[in-house]
C-alpha cells in the first residue's frame, strides 16, 4: 500500500460513525446534494452497480432507492462496518482496493466512485481498472471535491485553510486532522491533474464522451461517461 493510501485509510477509518452527518455539516450541506447528482447520472434501468470507495454506504443507499442492485467496495473495514449497519443485507460489501478490483471484466452495468482519485498513485491506471469491470455501454460516474474559480477562490481558501480546521478541532482530534488535510489534498490533486487532463485520462481509460460538471460554485465536481 502506498503512503498516500495508508495515510487516507488511517485518517478516515475511525470517523465512520460520524462521517455522513459531519461531512454534510462541514460541506455546508452540499455533500448530500453532490451525491444525489452523482447517482442521477446513471440511467434508471435497474442495472447492477459497483459503488467504489463506498465509505459508510451513503451513495449505495441512494442507488438502492433507485432500484439498482449494488455491490459496495471500500478498502476500510471500519467504514464497511458502518455501511453494514446502514444497509443491512441489502448489498454485498467487499473490502478491497480500487486499484485491483476482485471482479472479472464487464461484471457490472454501471459504476459510481466517490472521493477516490486524490488517494491513488496513478489516477489513469485506476480509471482503467474501474472501466474494466463495467460492460460496454454502461455508465461510470465520479464525485470529487473541486476548487472554485474567480471571486469564490479566496473565500474557499479561507474556508478550507481556517474555518474547516477550526470546525474540526471543535468536534474531535480526528476531524481536526481531516480539516487540516483536505485543503492541501484538494488543491494538490487539481494541480497535478487539471480538468482537461482528467478528461483525457477518462478517454484513455476507454470511457466515451466524458462530461464534467462543477457544482456549488465549483466546490464539488462530478464526471461521467459511457464505457466504450
Amino acid at each position: 500500500m502506498s503512503e498516500t493510501r495508508r495515510h487516507a485509510l488511517e485518517l478516515f477509518a475511525p470517523l465512520g460513525p460520524t462521517y455522513g452527518r459531519v461531512g454534510a455539516v462541514l460541506s455546508l450541506g452540499q455533500d448530500p446534494r453532490w451525491r444525489r447528482y452523482l447517482v442521477s447520472r446513471l440511467p434508471a434501468d435497474g442495472g447492477a452497480v459497483l459503488d467504489v470507495a463506498t465509505g459508510t454506504g451513503l451513495v449505495a443507499e441512494q442507488l438502492l432507492s433507485r432500484g439498482h442492485p449494488v455491490v459496495a467496495l471500500d478498502q476500510s473495514g471500519e467504514m464497511l462496518a458502518v455501511a453494514r449497519r446502514r444497509l443491512g443485507d441489502r448489498v454485498e460489501l467487499v473490502q478491497a482496493s480500487a486499484e485491483a478490483l476482485p471482479f472479472p471484466d464487464g461484471s457490472f452495468d454501471h459504476l459510481t466512485v466517490t472521493y477516490l482519485l486524490r488517494y491513488v498513485d496513478d489516477p489513469g491506471a485506476t480509471l482503467s481498472e474501474l472501466a474494466r469491470v463495467v460492460r460496454p455501454g454502461g455508465v461510470i460516474a465520479m464525485l470529487e471535491f473541486g476548487v472554485p474559480r474567480g471571486v469564490w477562490r479566496p473565500l474557499w481558501d479561507v474556508y478550507v485553510g481556517v474555518a474547516l480546521p477550526l470546525a474540526g478541532r471543535a468536534l474531535s482530534p480526528g476531524w481536526h486532522a481531516v480539516g487540516r488535510f483536505l485543503g492541501p489534498s484538494i488543491r494538490g490533486f487539481w494541480q497535478r491533474v487539471p480538468e482537461p487532463c482528467l478528461l483525457e485520462l477518462w478517454s484513455a481509460a476507454g470511457i466515451r464522451e466524458p462530461q464534467l460538471r462543477r457544482l456549488s460554485l465549483g466546490g464539488g465536481v462530478v464526471v461521467w461517461g459511457t464505457r466504450a
